[in-house]
């Protein structure tokens, strides 16, 4: 067990300091409500209509796209950084993968996906 002890040792540090930490940020913080704390804060204005009501489709289509894209740029980087080292083999497989991305890309374009003023959207 005296191998263990170095762990130990930090999960009992780190204990104690998170419950120092949160008895201080409790002790130093107001607790008082006033009507400026009870107020609308996300966006500033109250709330009207109902929460259930339709949302625009575009909105979620966009972050579809955006996370395609993310995640072809944490693929690229990685190839881009030791693209030469992984020889044709490598270039094939990333040429394959931009393909991918470019035919749901070009679907989506043709679709309408991409264009705000577009009635239907898919």
């Amino acid at each position: 067990m005296i191998e263990y002890l170095g762990v130990i040792v930090y999960f009992m540090v780190a204990t104690v300091l998170g419950v120092v930490m949160f008895w201080a940020a409790t002790q130093c913080s107001s607790q008082r409500l006033d009507l400026e704390k009870l107020t609308a804060y996300e966006c500033g204005y109250d709330a009207f209509g109902e929460a259930r009501s339709p949302f625009d489709v575009g909105f979620y289509l966009v972050a579809i796209l955006f996370l395609v894209f993310d995640l072809e740029v944490a693929f690229l980087i990685p190839w881009a950084l030791g693209g030469v080292l992984s020889g044709w083999a490598g270039l094939a497989a990333l040429l394959l993968f931009l393909a991918v991305l470019v035919v749901g890309f070009v679907y989506e374009w043709g679709k309408g996906a991409l264009d705000w003023n577009s009635p239907e959207t898919l």
